[in-house]
């Protein structure tokens, strides 16, 4: 099962292929990418974890519109009767191109439209290491509540760290994160 390319302003996430493997392992090879999991050594193991991804998840490459990869973005976990799912797996990896443009908030803004508007999802929801206080912030700032704290529940660099768990409702998206979205949306747009 194939997904299709979700087409934004300033963004398109097209859905992540196998030639991405060497991209990918760079991108969560960099300091940047610290906060996800280890993930593959290589890029054969990296275009293996990609070729053997189940049809259930969303998995995408965020593109600038002329067609510049510069990220990645999930949504998995996905429950159908229980209408909740996980976005996840969320990293720019170039940020220099990504530099003046809302590429972080629409990217989210279309995993959102998929989670809410077309597999009708009541809830979003998923960890972040407690000690990415940027991620965790900006995820609050953009409508997720907190819901509880999962301790030592993450080892990065040896060392045992908490996670944050966050959830989004449905409602909550509609009335906060949705606005908040397009307002910063529309601040990127150009004066005439």
């Amino acid at each position: 099962m194939t997904h299709d390319t979700l087409q934004g302003q300033f963004v398109n996430l097209r859905p992540l292929k196998v030639e991405d493997a060497a991209l990918t392992l760079a991108w969560r090879r960099a300091a940047r990418a610290r906060f996800l999991n280890a993930g593959a050594a290589s890029v054969e193991q990296q275009a293996a974890w990609i070729a053997g991804r189940p049809a259930s998840e969303y998995n995408y490459i965020i593109e600038l519109k002329n067609g510049h990869a510069i990220g990645m973005l999930s949504l998995t976990g996905i429950d159908r009767a229980n209408r909740h799912g996980e976005p996840g797996r969320f990293l720019i990896g170039d940020e220099a191109a990504a530099q003046g443009v809302p590429a972080a908030v629409e990217a989210m803004k279309l995993l959102y439209e998929l989670a809410f508007d077309q597999l009708e999802l009541v809830r979003v929801c998923g960890i972040v290491a407690a000690n990415n206080t940027l991620m965790v912030k900006w995820q609050k700032f953009m409508g997720m509540k907190e819901e509880g704290r999962l301790r030592k529940h993450l080892c990065q660099d040896g060392a045992f760290h908490d996670a944050v768990f966050l959830g989004l409702l449905v409602e909550d998206y509609r009335k906060v994160t949705l606005p908040r979205m397009k307002l910063l949306m529309g601040a990127a747009q150009p004066k005439n």
